[in-house]
């Protein structure tokens, strides 16, 4: 089983090590499921998403502003929000452009649209 995991290792690690840029743009969108789910669950708890002024800091403090929601987990929903890959901050809209809400990174650039590794990463995607 080791034998087979260290095969798999090696066949796998220097593909993505050569594409760091694409390593990145799937880390993100796993980020971007991850908090997608936990506002979910925050919605599942208080019976709306957070507000836009709210953002995604409602899933690891408890917000001060109204809607202040009732039922609010304690510890929250998330240990601590991440950054993307190129360390800048994921955004949140509510409403969102292409969903209910929505969640996204601006790529390596930090600037709406781009290419390549520039290219945004959104929970629409």
């Amino acid at each position: 089983m080791i034998a087979i995991l260290g095969i798999l290792a090696a066949l796998i690690v220097p593909k993505i090590m050569s594409r760091p840029d694409e390593a990145r743009h799937v880390a993100a969108k796993q980020d971007i499921g991850t908090i997608m789910q936990s506002l979910k669950l925050y919605r599942l708890d208080n019976g709306r998403y957070p507000t836009q002024e709210q953002g995604l800091r409602a899933l690891i403090e408890k917000p001060t502003t109204d809607p202040i929601p009732n039922n609010w987990k304690d510890g929250g929903y998330l240990e601590r929000l991440p950054n993307d890959p190129w360390s800048n901050t994921y955004q949140y809209l509510n409403p969102g452009v292409h969903g209910e809400i929505d969640v996204f990174s601006y790529g390596a650039d930090g600037k709406p649209g781009g290419e390549g590794n520039d290219a945004d990463a959104g929970s629409w995607q």
